[in-house]
C-alpha cells in the first residue's frame, strides 16, 4: 500500500518543495502536449487518495525541455484562477507527482475551483481498467493509452467481498458482489477511493448489469437485465441515483441469448439472441424492449456486440468452418436496413499471435470506436483504432491482463458517485 508521504520518492523523485518549481514542471507539461462500511445515501466512504505506483512495463517517451528560460519572479505570480485551468489540463495520474511537492497542490483534488475547471476539461483520453483479488486483497491497474504506462491503484478501500467486474463509465467503476448473505451493486470512483453500496435490488439475485454515467446532471443508472443463469421471469429494473432507488420494468420477452453480453449505445441496450435471430434492444427512456431482426453473418462462430461513438453498433466475432481458414471480422450495424456490413478484418498475423489455438476464447469490448482484444490464455491485449484502421500491441500487458477483468475507463476527479 502506497502512503501519499511516499509518492514524492515514487512519482517525483526530481521535484523540488517550493510553490515556484511545482509551477514550472507543471508549465512544461502543458507546453509538450500532457494534454469501513455504509451503505446509506447520508454518508459516502472516502479515503485519502494515496497516489499511484508508476509500473516500470511500459516503455517511456523521452522527455522534451523547453528552449525558453522561465523567470521564477513572472511565473510565481501567476493568478489562482490561470494556475487552476493549467492544473486542470494535467493528466489526472500526474497530477498525483504533482501533489507531493507542496501542501498548498496537496489539497488540489478538494478545491472547488480546480474541480470546476477540471470537469470543463475534455477526458485525458482512454485507458484500460483490469481489476483481479490475489489470496490477500484486492489489485487494480490502469494503463494510459495517451501516456503509454501502466499505473498501479491501491484497492484496499473497498471491503472484502467477492466481487466482479461490471463495467465502468464517466470516471466510475461499478461492481456486484456477494458478503456472504445477498447481492450487492457498488459504484466507486478509483481516483477519489469514494464509494458506496446501492439500495437492494427488487430481486436479489445475480444479474446481468450495465451501468451509465450521465456527466450533463451529474447522474448515473444502473441496468439489471435478466437473471445470469437466465431465468426470464425477472423484470427489467433499473437504478436512478437521483431517486436513489430501484424501479421495475417490462420483463424481457422469451428469447434465446447467445450470451450475457451487453452494449450500451444511444440510451440504448443491445443482447445478441439466437431465437429470434437478431438482436433485443431495451429502450431506457420508455423501459421497453423490442426485437431487430437484424441476421448475423454466416459462419460466425462466436460474437461480441461492442458499442461505438456517434450511436455506432459494432459486431466483432471469429468466422470460418475450420481453424486453418478462421479469421476475425468486425462489422457495423445499418440500423435503417437492419443488416451488419463488415468494416475491417484483423490482419492473419494479428490474429495467429492473439488466439494461437482455434478453440481459446478471447474478450473484447469497446469505447469511443476503440476497440479492445484480450486473449484468456496468451495474456495479451490488442487495440484496434476504428477510426484510423490501426491495429496495436498495448505494451507490457501480459501480467496485467492475464486471469484479470478488464475494461474500459476515464479518469476523472469531478464525478460523483452520487
Amino acid at each position: 500500500m502506497v502512503g501519499i508521504r511516499d509518492i514524492g520518492s515514487l512519482l517525483a523523485k526530481d521535484s523540488s518543495s517550493n510553490d515556484e518549481e511545482c509551477l514550472k514542471a507543471t508549465i512544461v507539461m502543458a507546453r509538450n502536449g500532457v494534454r469501513n462500511t455504509s451503505p446509506s445515501r447520508q454518508k459516502v466512504i472516502r479515503t485519502k487518495p494515496r497516489g499511484f505506483d508508476e509500473e516500470t512495463v511500459a516503455t517511456f517517451s523521452k522527455i522534451i525541455h523547453p528552449d525558453v528560460q522561465m523567470e521564477d519572479n513572472i511565473w510565481a505570480l501567476l493568478p489562482e484562477d490561470l494556475l487552476n485551468e493549467v492544473l486542470a489540463r494535467v493528466p489526472p495520474f500526474l497530477l498525483f507527482r504533482l501533489r507531493s511537492v507542496c501542501k498548498r497542490w496537496n489539497s488540489i483534488l478538494y478545491d472547488s475551483s480546480f474541480l470546476k475547471f477540471h470537469s470543463q476539461v475534455s477526458s485525458h483520453g482512454p485507458c484500460l481498467l483490469t481489476f483481479w483479488k490475489n489470496t490477500q486483497t484486492h489489485q487494480c491497474s490502469v494503463f494510459s493509452l495517451p501516456l503509454k504506462t501502466w499505473y498501479k491503484i491501491p484497492f484496499g478501500f473497498l471491503p472484502d467481498w467477492a466481487f466482479w467486474l461490471v463495467g465502468s463509465s464517466g470516471g466510475l467503476v461499478c461492481f456486484s458482489g456477494f458478503d456472504g448473505l445477498s447481492f450487492k451493486t457498488l459504484v466507486c470512483n478509483p481516483l477519489t477511493q469514494s464509494w458506496r453500496v446501492l439500495p437492494r435490488m427488487h430481486y436479489n439475485q445475480q444479474r446481468q448489469l450495465v451501468m451509465v454515467v450521465n456527466r450533463t446532471d451529474r447522474s448515473f443508472k444502473v441496468i439489471a437485465a435478466s437473471d445470469i443463469y437466465g431465468d426470464k421471469t425477472l423484470p427489467t429494473e433499473v437504478y436512478d441515483s437521483k431517486l436513489d432507488s430501484w424501479s421495475l420494468h417490462q420483463i424481457m420477452p422469451a428469447v434465446n441469448l447467445c450470451s450475457s453480453k451487453m452494449a450500451f449505445c444511444d440510451s440504448r441496450l443491445y443482447l445478441e439472441t439466437l431465437s429470434p435471430l437478431g438482436l433485443m434492444m431495451y429502450r431506457v427512456d420508455t423501459g421497453q424492449w423490442e426485437h431487430i431482426p437484424a441476421k448475423f453473418p454466416r459462419s460466425l462462430l462466436d460474437g461480441y456486440l461492442v458499442a461505438g461513438a456517434h450511436k455506432r453498433l459494432f459486431l466483432v466475432g471469429r468466422i470460418g468452418l475450420y481453424s486453418t481458414l478462421q479469421s476475425m471480422r468486425i462489422w457495423e450495424l445499418d440500423h435503417a436496413k437492419t443488416v451488419w456490413v463488415e468494416i475491417s478484418r484483423m490482419p492473419p498475423k494479428y490474429f495467429r499471435a492473439l488466439l494461437r489455438l482455434s478453440a481459446e476464447r478471447f474478450e473484447c469490448f469497446g469505447q469511443d470506436n476503440l476497440i479492445c482484444f484480450t486473449s484468456w490464455n496468451q495474456g495479451k491485449g490488442l487495440l484496434y483504432d476504428v477510426d484510423k484502421k490501426v491495429w496495436s500491441w498495448i505494451a507490457g500487458c501480459a501480467l496485467q491482463l492475464c486471469n484479470s477483468q478488464v475494461c474500459f475507463y476515464e479518469p476523472r476527479f469531478d464525478t460523483s458517485i452520487y
